[in-house]
């Protein structure tokens, strides 16, 4: 059975400080695993949906590790290649104290920079209802470049819905022109676009819901979904269905990174569930705000019991 939701993107060992303090000064590192693509897979398997990952890893006991978590999830790993040459990728976590979370990444010249098209199952990719991209992707390497670009120009000729989120990573980009230009391509070629306000000024140049929405759908996409962190997210179509969708409330975050990966899925999942873009977003801010209040990447997902009792949480306050 071919999965709902096929990723493509690169996943990372997370080597995360067991301490508050300069790494330095840290003994004892948690080995977890991050990659915004496989988050959102993640993220989907969970409240109940088929997904699928498509990456690259070493040949190494650290890819291994990533593969044999990411199937443990329930996603389909079945299309991910070992490479006997380049390493996996690593990124570290450093909890500077209480407050603030600096991350470290080790991915040059990794394993899933090496993706060609040629490592692309196109007949698996082609029975996919919704294919999910970052920003991150195109600029690991030029060959991820073309990845890109050819996924997004087959989900265009076979009709599947393109989900597209920027994930802006300025220490990959050294010409900001140049992948401005790249990420606007791309971003008008997808169904559903979700920047954050700050990623989509830098792309545009205003933080105007109305007129970042109106530039878009103009261009050509269906939908687009505005995040503004702990304020609100706003929503747009090409329908005339618009609006705001405050977030929820978190009295204490505990890790922020990963946040938009499990927006993502709650978006997505709504979507896979043909539920109205508001009610997908709804989703989508209560899956974040739940990510936000455990340590990791994808700990804080949610299955689907515990996003309908923190449903039911919230209708008890409302009463």
């Amino acid at each position: 059975m071919f999965p709902e939701l096929v990723t493509i993107g690169e996943t990372m060992v997370v080597l995360e400080a067991a301490e508050e303090g300069p790494l330095r000064y840290v003994p004892r590192f948690n080995k977890k695993q991050g990659g915004a693509e496989s988050n959102v897979a993640i993220g989907v398997a969970r409240l109940g949906h088929t997904s699928g990952w498509i990456s690259k890893v070493g040949d190494d006991e650290f890819g291994k590790y990533l593969v044999s978590s990411i199937r443990g999830e329930g996603v389909d790993t079945s299309r991910v290649l070992y490479d006997q040459e380049y390493p996996t990728g690593l990124y570290i976590k450093e909890r500077v104290n209480p407050e603030k979370t600096q991350v470290y990444y080790y991915r040059s010249n990794s394993a899933a920079s090496q993706l060609t098209k040629e490592d692309i199952d196109w007949n698996y990719l082609k029975e996919a209802k919704i294919i999910h991209l970052s920003g991150i992707t195109p600029f690991l390497s030029d060959s991820c470049l073309k990845v890109t670009q050819a996924v997004v120009a087959f989900a265009k000729e076979n009709n599947i819905f393109l989900s597209f989120d920027p994930n802006l990573r300025f220490k990959l980009m050294s010409d900001l022109d140049n992948a401005k230009e790249i990420l606007l391509q791309l971003a008008k070629q997808s169904d559903l676009f979700m920047p954050g306000i700050d990623e989509a000024a830098f792309l545009i140049g205003t933080d105007n819901y109305e007129e970042i929405a109106e530039y878009f759908l103009t261009e050509g996409v269906s939908q687009i979904i505005i995040k503004n962190g702990e304020k609100e997210t706003y929503y747009a179509s090409k329908s005339g269905e618009s609006g705001t969708v405050p977030s929820f409330k978190v009295e204490h975050v505990v890790d922020p990174i990963g946040a938009g990966d499990g927006f993502a899925a709650g978006v997505l999942t709504g979507l896979l569930e043909n539920k109205s873009l508001r009610e997908s977003v709804e989703i989508g801010a209560k899956v974040g705000a739940m990510v936000v209040t455990v340590k990791g990447d994808i700990e804080g997902l949610p299955e689907r019991t515990e996003l309908e009792n923190f449903q039911k949480k919230e209708l008890d306050v409302l009463r």
